[in-house]
């Protein structure tokens, strides 16, 4: 059994991502765990949240066929083309912007996947499976997105 020391370290890191497609999954894990090795985390976690609410933070694997299908399920769920009432402007009365994008099926996307994931630092390493990746989810790109990472445990040795 581990004993933790009262002394807790944390380290906030932002990104700026800017997007190329309408549905897109970038991944990040890297990044993430970049950070983990600055804050010099032994044991803690990191937090990975997006910004926005047209774009999702997912843990799953890397492979270019299955984020296509990721894409197409998205697609077959919340179709871009469907009728949203987040989109017609003649009835909204709240949160609405000028030349305002076209995106309740990006909003609907990003319900089912979530903003954030949290994430297990054991021994100095971010804890994924062999196959997994953080990624973030682009629902109504191609556009300027910001993640915020934040990592906070026990300090190395």
């Amino acid at each position: 059994m581990e004993t933790f020391s009262p002394a807790l370290t944390c380290r906030p890191s932002t990104l700026r991502i800017a997007t190329k497609r309408a549905t897109d999954f970038i991944d990040l894990t890297d990044r993430v765990e970049a950070l983990v090795a600055e804050a010099n985390i032994r044991f803690g976690l990191v937090n990975v949240q997006v910004l926005h609410t047209t774009a999702a933070v997912i843990v799953n694997e890397h492979e270019p066929l299955l984020l296509t299908d990721f894409g197409n399920l998205l697609q077959n769920v919340a179709p871009c083309d469907a009728a949203y009432r987040h989109d017609d402007v003649t009835v909204r009365e709240v949160n609405l912007t000028v030349n305002e994008r076209i995106n309740g099926h990006a909003h609907c996307r990003a319900l089912l996947l979530g903003s954030s994931v949290c994430l297990n630092v054991i021994d100095g390493r971010l804890q994924l499976g062999r196959w997994q990746r953080v990624f973030l989810a682009e629902l109504d790109g191609p556009r300027e997105r910001e993640v915020v990472m934040f990592a906070l445990g026990e300090g190395g040795q």
